[in-house]
């Protein structure tokens, strides 16, 4: 008797796993096996015959292998960012009826790289701080993040380093390197320092690090701390210039402008002008906001001519500045008589050079009289010695009166021959001395001799 018992399919597929790989690292390439099993069926025939797939799965697919030995392999890269776990469903089916089925899972982690740089929550930022500002001063901060894990993620802060081509920025600013606040270290000036920018650089942990730049503009907000500055009229130690005013001047006359500039901007420099002082208050207005001073009224006969004007010039800040303007008028009947202070201290410093030059000409010419003086007086003096000597001469030689009066007035008359006496053997021969030729008187002898040659005797009568 021979039995032979028919199969009947009453065994599921069996899915036996060789090896699994997991966790499996993003950057995978495509085609990297994952898993390896096989698959088996104790039935026969139809009912052994076993297909195998993964349900709704697209980033892996299977691949056989050998007989019933399949692979589980990557289709495309994987992305941990996008999905960081796959739990994949392998499903085997026989081919019996009704068919067997089984079903086996794997699950497939997805290890990290770091493959994404921080990103900043803004694309730029926009920071205010108040001139004056205390030092150390927390005016904002910066935040990124990573998508990565770990230390991938990990993010740093600090300011990124200036080209040597590009203007430096202000170091006035630091960041803090964990959380990002922004600080300012120093107090600043609206007047000197308005804006800056800086650039703040986030990194993460990761091997190499990845990095990202972001711009934080950082605006000054000004404090009212300058008083307005009064450009005309000036204020300095100079006397003050008067503004002139005709008494037949009708009200309204434009008589001066105050001109005034503030350092600080918006409403800080927002300037009104008040009369705080006049020696007429009710002669003079001032236009609050163009500080115009002009006539409230005309002017009277009761009015003094010269007036003192003192302007109040106020910022709009809190709490206001002031400064103060002062000025002076003149009533004039005349414009012709006037005499501008300007004028008249040119006037004063050129009289004062004339008078400089007088007082040196006039010492100038009272020495030159007292020289001219002295001289006559000394010319005076000697022609007297010569004419004592004279009569002394005629006295002692009992001339002729004639000639006696003759020698006294220091001439000759021509009635008288003279004999020249000349030194001999002188190339160059001068006049050496004048004798007249006397028969009453008796000849005496005389010596001269300034000539090379020895004295000569010769008659002679000294003569002045």
């Amino acid at each position: 008797v021979l039995l032979e018992v028919v199969d009947v399919n009453d065994n599921a597929p069996e899915v036996v796993v060789s090896s699994f790989s997991s966790p499996l690292a993003e950057n995978t390439a495509a085609g990297t096996v994952v898993a390896l099993f096989t698959v088996r069926d104790r039935d026969s025939g139809a009912n052994g015959k076993i297909s195998c797939a993964l349900e709704d799965e697209l980033s892996f697919s299977l691949r056989p292998a050998y007989k019933n030995y399949y692979e589980l392999v990557t289709v495309s890269a994987l992305d941990r960012e996008e999905t960081a776990q796959y739990v994949l469903r392998l499903r085997a089916a026989d081919a019996g009826s009704p068919a067997l089925t089984s079903t086996h899972t794997f699950t497939v982690d997805i290890s990290d790289v770091n493959d994404n740089a921080p990103v900043f929550n803004q694309s730029s930022y926009t920071m205010y701080v108040r001139e004056n500002n205390a030092p150390a001063v927390l005016v904002g901060a910066v935040s990124a993040a990573d998508a990565d894990v770990g230390l991938n993620a990990k993010v740093t802060y600090s300011l990124a380093a200036v080209a040597a081509a590009e203007r430096p920025g202000c170091s006035c600013i630091s960041v803090d390197a964990q959380n990002g606040h922004v600080f300012v270290l120093r107090p600043l000036d609206y007047e000197r320092l308005r804006q800056t920018e800086v650039t703040v650089s986030a990194s993460d942990a990761g091997s190499p690090p990845l990095r990202a730049n972001v711009s934080v503009r950082l605006l000054v907000l000004d404090e009212n701390d300058n008083a307005p500055l009064v450009l005309y009229p000036a204020q300095d130690s100079s006397p003050a210039s008067s503004e002139l005013v005709p008494v037949a001047a009708q009200a309204g006359y434009l008589v001066a402008k105050v001109v005034a500039v503030d350092a600080d901007s918006g409403q800080n420099s927002w300037l009104s002008y008040h009369l705080l002082r006049a020696t007429e208050p009710g002669l003079f207005t001032v236009a609050a906001q163009s500080g115009e001073v002009r006539l409230r009224r005309p002017p009277t006969d009761r009015d003094a001519l010269k007036h003192k004007l003192v302007v109040l010039v106020t910022d709009n800040g809190k709490p206001p500045l002031s400064a103060t303007a002062a000025l002076s008028a003149l009533l004039l009947k005349d414009f012709s008589d006037v005499r501008l202070p300007h004028a008249s201290a040119a006037a004063d410093e050129q009289d004062g050079s004339l008078t400089t030059y007088l007082i040196i000409a006039l010492v100038a010419v009272s020495l030159l009289f007292l020289v001219s003086s002295a001289l006559f007086v000394a010319r005076k003096a000697c022609r007297a010695k010569q004419l004592e000597a004279a009569r002394v001469l005629s006295a002692g030689h009992n001339l002729p009166s004639g000639l006696a009066e003759a020698a006294a007035a220091g001439t000759l008359p021509r009635a008288y021959c003279y004999e020249l006496s000349l030194s001999t053997g002188s190339a160059n021969s001068d006049f050496k001395f004048l004798k007249p030729i006397l028969p009453s008187l008796p000849p005496q002898r005389c010596s001269v001799g300034q000539g090379p040659e020895e004295p000569q005797d010769f008659p002679c009568v000294p003569v002045s």
